[in-house]
């Protein structure tokens, strides 16, 4: 049997956290004279009485290494069980949401997919609003955390070809994981902080930008307006396309650059083919726009900029009249949310780094065609990768697939019209939080799907962090067998 002391151990000392946090919202809308912040106090005590009980109980479990399986678990547990505690507000406090709702934005908040159930963010008290910026900028921190050391660990996806740059076991590895969760954590820091003295230079007030700056460095989406980046002029759609792409490069890189090594950033294969794919999809948006409508070449430029950066980086936030543009930029939306950013950072989707491989093994294959016996091995940033990758890669996209189809489908048999449907999973199970189809366009929000459909796209975006493999996994008997 798998010993979940370790794992309870770490939950508890996470809903510690969680609740001293909940703080400062407290505080917030308790000097604006508002009861909200009684209901942030209620849930602050609840959740640390429970991780406190959790923390005592397990604390025989400390020093202890992980293994695969508790690793496993411990990061499921991150993105199903933490957003529940982190949803007590949204559920007790403004804006009194079921609390199936209430665990969407939980949800949507910590694995950064930035999708909202909420219409009317002018009007929720001040701590609410920096609640929901704060759980996009912890689940942000969390997620790079998991993407350098857990993942490759687990083998997810192909992501075990990342683990000569970070760890080989975690019984070896956990000093060394100390070392780079500090020099990260420095890194996240001072990104959001450069971030949102931009923000505020260029005339955000000063709780937009805080809320603001929190979700564009962990590619979140969520903002204090209904409105998103339309309040804030065109200056924070530049910088905020900016900063988002920062967000979505590979964080050891970061690391690398703050140990004084700047040449494996500008040399990383993913990061520059991120950015020219980026560029390509900009390009081709904006020619088309311009080309079928005569709209004005820098408008449409920075709204297709920012819109499409907001889509691939899986940010959520939006712009201008993009929305509504429809047919080309639909397409191109589509793709680039399913392809993603880096392997590495906050960003989802497939992400460029396991569509590379995908492209090198579809080349191989067509090469093989004319030459059956030849021995072509597939090589990425000049390292051989291994059949056990490959495997691992197409196990990941086809699962991927998959899912985004079988779920579709399950949301079509609720009621839910075609293209609603198919966008609400690709936007969910991608972290993307950009809804496009008639049921978001009325509110620009997820408020009119039905109970069944916000619980669908619950899972989805779960899945989308964790990775359908990582859940099928746990399901298998002999995962729980030693």
């Amino acid at each position: 049997m798998v010993d979940l002391r370790p794992v309870a151990y770490v939950i508890g000392r996470i809903l510690i956290v969680l609740a001293i946090l909940m703080l400062a919202p407290a505080i917030i809308d308790w000097r604006a004279g508002l009861e909200n912040g009684i209901a942030f106090l209620q849930s602050a005590a609840l959740t640390g009485v429970v991780g406190g009980a959790l923390t005592l109980a397990t604390g025989n479990a400390l020093g202890r290494a992980m293994d695969t399986r508790q690793a496993y678990l411990l990061t499921a547990a991150i993105w199903a069980l933490v957003p529940f505690f982190a949803a007590l507000p949204f559920w007790i406090g403004a804006p009194g949401l079921s609390l199936n709702n209430a665990y969407f934005e939980a949800v949507s908040g910590i694995t950064t997919t930035g999708s909202t159930v909420i219409f009317g963010l002018d009007e929720l008290p001040a701590g609410m609003n920096l609640w929901r910026g704060m759980l996009n900028w912890l689940g942000g921190l969390g997620i790079a955390f998991i993407a350098m050391i857990f993942l490759p660990l687990m083998r997810v996806g192909g992501m075990q070809f990342f683990r000569t740059e970070g760890f080989d076991t975690f019984g070896k590895a956990l000093p060394r994981a100390t070392d780079i969760a500090r020099q990260l954590l420095f890194v996240y820091t001072l990104l959001t902080m450069a971030c949102i003295a931009t923000y505020s230079a260029i005339g955000m007030a000063a709780l937009d930008a805080v809320i603001a700056g929190f979700a564009t460095i962990a590619t979140g989406g969520f903002t204090p307006t209904d409105t998103s980046f339309n309040k804030f002029g065109p200056a924070a759609e530049y910088f905020g396309a900016l900063y988002m792409i920062l967000g979505s490069l590979p964080y050891i890189r970061y690391v690398q650059l703050v140990n004084g090594q700047a040449l494996p950033l500008w040399q990383d294969s993913q990061a520059r083919a991120y950015l020219r794919w980026l560029a390509y999809a900009v390009l081709s948006v904006t020619a088309w726009r311009v080309w079928t409508t005569g709209d004005a070449l820098e408008p449409t430029f920075r709204q297709a900029l920012f819109n499409l950066t907001s889509i691939v980086s899986s940010t959520g936030f939006f712009s201008g009249s993009f929305p509504t543009w429809g047919g080309f930029m639909l397409v191109v939306a589509f793709v680039v949310g399913v392809v993603g950013a880096c392997s590495g950072s906050s960003a989802a989707g497939l992400s460029v780094f396991r569509v590379q491989l995908v492209i090198a093994v579809l080349r191989r294959e067509i090469r093989r065609i004319g030459n059956p016996s030849s021995v072509d091995p597939i090589r990425y940033a000049g390292r051989p990768v291994g059949e056990d990758v490959l495997d691992a890669l197409i196990l990941f996209v086809s699962g991927y697939i998959l899912i985004l189809g079988l779920m579709s489908v399950l949301m079509s048999l609720l009621g839910v019209d075609t293209i609603s449907a198919i966008f609400a999973v690709w936007t969910s199970i991608g972290n993307i939080g950009y809804g496009f189809g008639p049921l978001v366009e009325r509110t620009g929000t997820f408020i009119d799907f039905p109970p069944a459909g916000i619980a669908i796209m619950s899972l989805c975006m779960i899945l989308g962090r964790l990775g359908l493999l990582a859940i099928l996994v746990m399901v298998l008997p002999s995962f729980w067998r030693r």
